[in-house]
């Protein structure tokens, strides 16, 4: 099990380059599965949850191979339709590969899927739009029996909440079913943009991506196609508030400033300048933060709950205060403690969060207990007095690439320790 060994203190400054988007890179792997012919990826993160994706994607019968940042997806033949329950409890995402195996197949089998316990997460949206579809499907001791026995088949499907895993799997298994699918309520995440852009160069006919309603009308053969994954703009408002506890100034390679501008609004209340131009964004941030006020968590457009923690960890140590509102997760705050455990100030009522920013954070021994936590950890180590031990880093492998290697380049103390015992996160 490794550990991230912070020592506090250093000012962030210089470039780094982000990675492609883990939310975008996962279903668009899935969605590979219907293809006939090579796919090849580019602008691929090295992420624990991609590695995952890629085994179920060669257990289900597909030739994958990675070099460098691009990964190829040869499915030609593959007829898997059994994804074993140690895969599926390692990342949230592998029901994602439900609507790909029944669009390809006519049958699935998978266990629940596992991940970071953020709260409450049904799949019943999943389900059902999957069942509007024509999918049969029963669960049985904990595990998902689908079938499709006549085909999948366009339909209407009215999300009564927005869910951005169930319109990927909606769309995913539309795109070859017969006739046509009206998806209204859709989710409008950047990441659905990019899954779509990757489907329609296979060959699919999807009108919409981007907005609450999504038009596809079902083709019967799609082929493989080149795409380049989207900037991840979570690892971006990362590495930028990472730059902004410390004092930094940083400018970040290969991303996007339209896709995370709630972010960035909440950075320069805090008092950082920021700017923008065609693939770069600079920071420059004062010697403290301001709070940076009322923050809601919301689907895109809204301020991403990806970022919450981060910028919790941010508003520890800023002056004044600054409320935190979750409409997402209901238990994504399990952060708070291990950030009060340093030294910050925060109290918790119901889906409320308000943070009273202390002069110094202290180094501490934590524990990363989800993906975004355990980054929001890292930030409060690089902000912290001290030295800051972060155990179960698993967690952040999931969703950051060598997170040590990259902060290091911008001048952070920052190590990675093997301990002697094993275990699962």
């Amino acid at each position: 099990m490794s550990k991230l060994i912070v020592n506090g203190g250093k000012r962030l400054c210089g470039s780094l380059r982000v990675r492609g988007a883990k939310n975008s890179v996962l279903p668009i792997l899935a969605s590979s599965y219907l293809t006939q012919g090579e796919s090849v990826l580019r602008n691929c993160p090295d992420l624990t949850d991609v590695r995952v994706a890629c085994r179920i994607l060669r257990m289900l019968g597909c030739r994958v191979r990675r070099a460098e940042d691009a990964i190829a997806v040869v499915p030609d033949g593959a007829a898997g339709t059994f994804v074993p329950a140690a895969h599926m409890c390692e990342m949230r995402s592998s029901i994602i590969f439900l609507g790909a195996m029944l669009a390809r197949t006519g049958q699935a089998c998978l266990s629940m899927p596992g991940g970071c316990d953020l709260g409450p997460r049904p799949i019943d949206l999943h389900l059902m739009a999957l069942r509007r579809l024509g999918a049969v499907i029963r669960e049985e001791q904990g595990c998902l029996r689908c079938t499709a026995p006549d085909g999948l088949r366009g339909a209407l499907i009215c999300f009564p909440s927005v869910s951005v895993g169930a319109t990927e799997n909606a769309l995913i298994a539309a795109v070859t079913a017969r006739g046509c699918t009206r998806i209204r309520n859709a989710a409008c995440e950047p990441e659905i943009v990019d899954l779509a852009a990757y489907l329609q160069k296979c060959g699919a006919h999807i009108y919409g991506a981007g907005t609450s309603e999504l038009y596809v009308e079902g083709t019967a053969r799609l082929h493989g196609a080149e795409h380049t994954i989207l900037p991840d703009r979570i690892e971006t408002a990362t590495y930028l508030t990472a730059a902004a506890v410390t004092g930094g100034a940083v400018t970040l390679c290969r991303t996007d400033d339209r896709l995370l501008r709630p972010v960035l609004y909440c950075l320069q209340r805090a008092g950082c300048g920021i700017r923008c131009e065609e693939g770069r964004i600079s920071l420059e941030a004062p010697q403290r933060l301001q709070a940076m006020g009322s923050i809601f968590t919301a689907p895109h457009p809204g301020f991403p709950t990806d970022a919450q923690a981060v910028l919790m960890a941010a508003a520890a140590g800023a002056a004044g205060e600054t409320r935190f509102t979750e409409t997402v997760f209901p238990r994504r705050f399990r952060h708070v403690a291990p950030l009060c455990a340093m030294g910050a100030r925060i109290t918790v009522q119901h889906s409320e969060a308000v943070v009273q920013g202390v002069p110094q954070l202290h180094g501490a021994s934590v524990r990363a207990t989800d993906l975004r936590g355990g980054a929001a950890l890292v930030i409060a180590g690089l902000a912290a007095q001290g030295t800051t031990e972060i155990s179960d880093v698993c967690y952040i492998d999931r969703g950051y690439e060598h997170i040590e290697t990259a902060l290091a380049q911008l001048g952070a103390e920052i190590t990675r320790k093997e301990a002697a015992s094993a275990g699962m996160c």
